[in-house]
């Protein structure tokens, strides 16, 4: 593989990912649950103003509840549990005034569901667990890119033909690998294998459902937030499926 002519034709992507990278670095160094919980509730913002925009979603009264959502999830137990919570209310609501319409639950379920997840995680088992997510769902999609670029020649799927089954499996084994092997600082390795696992391949799956969604709205991307990148939900795709599984594993089996 030539990397020189690979970041030649990928600097802007590059230095983003670069600028982001030291960025996360130094909130995880910083390890403050406010200062976390104030960053995971812009990017919750952001996304879901995307998610508005992906769904052709106009009411913008959503906004407000998305906030009183996340200020809930500051003070409450177990954030995740707050999104059933939500949910009940809006059908509560609709039914009551005899106003269905489903289309307005869309932004809830993504991404509000995994982003409270995704606090959820930090919340419950610390910034160690949030970092080793990051690593394996980072890893996967890198991993994905410089395999498939290099030796990539079977589509994957006809949601993202750009994809490829060689760069999906290159990129799910370097994150299963390494994510195996930081996970054992925090649990067994078998088990840190099989969630590093797990967490890798639905990632691949969020990477795909996000395109899908950009492909019916008739978008390349769901933002310009990050120059080279994309949107906040093109950052996220693979983290707002892999953290709810991430979450669930670690609550099942660790």
């Amino acid at each position: 593989m030539n990397f020189k002519a690979l970041y030649e034709s990928n600097k802007q992507r590059v230095f983003t990912g670069f600028v982001m990278l030291a960025f996360a670095i130094v909130v995880a160094f910083l390890n403050n649950t406010l200062l976390t919980w104030l960053i995971l509730g812009a990017m919750y913002l952001l996304a879901f103003y995307e998610a508005m925009n992906l769904f052709d979603v106009k009411d913008n009264k959503l906004y407000v509840y998305a906030v009183l959502l996340w200020l809930a999830a500051f003070v409450y137990p177990n954030p995740d549990d707050l999104i059933y919570l939500a949910l009940i209310g809006f059908l509560a609501v609709m039914a009551y005034t005899k106003n269905v319409n489903y289309k307005l639950l869309a932004p809830f379920l993504y991404p509000s569901v995994s982003m409270l997840f995704l606090y959820a995680l930090y919340h419950d088992f610390g910034m160690s667990v949030l970092v080793w997510l990051v690593i394996v769902v980072a890893l996967t999609d890198t991993g994905a890119y410089c395999v498939g670029k290099s030796i990539g020649k079977t589509p994957f799927s006809p949601t993202s033909p750009n994809k490829t089954l060689e760069g999906v499996v290159g990129g799910v084994v370097i994150a299963t690998v390494v994510g195996a092997l930081y996970g054992t600082f925090l649990i067994p390795l078998w088990l840190s294998a099989l969630i590093a696992f797990v967490t890798s391949v639905s990632s691949v799956f969020g990477d795909l459902f996000e395109s899908y969604l950009k492909r019916e709205a008739g978008l390349k991307d769901s933002g310009t937030l990050f120059p080279g990148h994309g949107g906040m939900l093109d950052r996220l795709d693979g983290y707002l499926f892999g953290g709810v599984v991430m979450v669930i594993l670690l609550r099942g089996l660790a």
